[in-house]
């Protein structure tokens, strides 16, 4: 990868670049050198090649190394236009400059190399401590239901004439808990790899948002039963063209995150209403919230809050961005003054009876 913020040339290019730069500055010096000592225009000229040699590979940078010494003495060092140096004082200059020119020029490359390698090798260490952070979430997330189905199946064939009805529902119960479970980790998994292939193409259709709501609730059944879920939509709201499928799928992680992290007590509050032409979509509840600089963080891929329970890939909210900004919306974060978090997704949509909701 190159971290350059200017693209590096054409072997050619970087030939003709190098050639013209130490051209262009020896003119200018020259008709300058009424002003400038030739011992300032190797200066000059030295830092010349030093300029070439952060951006260009060894080979161009060596040629401007020595035209320019050539350059310098033809043109500069008396007795001019010849390259003969009378003065051995100016013999032994001429002589130290090439070489400082010269490795000048190798120490600048090789220490560009050095850098390219630094990085190359910081990028693959952080790249190995994402996968092995997702791996060990994984490994983790995984394991239960997986010992869940395996256990329950067990039981179901090896015991199935000494299991009365309740005992095989209840088995039956798990199974179907744990293959959930499994299957939100592997969509999860999926729709970032559609995300970081740019392969989310929103299919937009006209729909409800409180039966979008009431859909993902439904979902959700086994895990909300026990946790109190208010839902606050404006009355009197149009109908909005949006990717029902992406949306739900925004909604079910940031409630799903909400049931996994709040404490017993609190309550998730679900509102959706129209502002601008806009879909606004906040959930909220009233738990513990976020530690103020995490907030910025909670929406990297795989990134899990400092201290927070066993137990999940970091996954959710990256992919709630990510199909977010796929439909031109946006998504943020607030803690709220009495307590708890806000979540606040604004989507721009077209609306049905746009003009009579405006007016109510």
């Amino acid at each position: 990868m190159n971290h350059s913020p200017f693209p590096k040339p054409a072997l050619k290019r970087q030939y003709l670049i190098s050639v013209l730069s130490i051209l262009v500055v020896a003119t200018c010096c020259y008709l300058l050198s009424g002003l400038l000592g030739y011992m300032v225009v190797a200066l000059i000229l030295l830092l010349t090649v030093s300029l070439t040699a952060m951006f260009f590979d060894i080979k161009p940078v060596l040629t401007a190394a020595i035209l320019s010494a050539l350059v310098w003495n033809f043109f500069f060092i008396p007795p001019k236009f010849t390259l003969s140096i009378k003065s051995a004082e100016d013999g032994l200059m001429f002589l130290m400059y090439f070489i400082v020119a010269s490795v000048n020029a190798v120490l600048t490359t090789k220490i560009r190399q050095m850098e390219k390698v630094a990085r190359t090798r910081e990028e693959k260490e952080t790249t190995l401590k994402l996968y092995n952070t997702l791996l060990n979430s994984l490994s983790h997330e995984l394991k239960t239901p997986i010992s869940t189905i395996i256990g329950a199946t067990d039981n179901l064939q090896s015991m199935a004439d000494k299991l009365s009805e309740l005992n095989k529902h209840e088995l039956i119960s798990e199974i179907s808990k744990a293959s959930l479970q499994l299957d939100r980790q592997v969509g999860n998994l999926l729709n970032m790899s559609r995300l970081e292939s740019g392969f989310i193409k929103p299919k937009v259709d006209w729909f409800d948002i409180n039966e979008l709501i009431y859909s993902v609730l439904k979902e959700l059944s086994d895990q909300t039963h026990n946790k109190p879920i208010h839902v606050a939509v404006k009355e009197n709201l149009p109908l909005f063209k949006l990717d029902y499928g992406l949306l739900s799928q925004v909604l079910h992680n940031l409630v799903h995150n909400a049931l996994m992290y709040i404490p017993k007590y609190a309550i998730i509050t679900i509102r959706a209403s129209c502002k601008e032409n806009k879909l606004q979509l906040i959930v909220e509840d009233t738990g513990h919230g976020f530690p103020n600089e995490e907030i910025e963080k909670v929406f990297d891929k795989f990134y899990r809050l400092k201290n927070s329970k066993t137990g999940g890939t970091g996954l959710g909210l990256s992919i709630v961005k990510g199909f977010v900004e796929a439909m031109n919306g946006s998504v943020r974060l607030e803690n709220m003054a009495d307590g708890g978090a806000r979540f606040i997704v604004e989507i721009p949509s077209e609306l049905s009876y746009a003009q009579t909701y405006m007016k109510a």
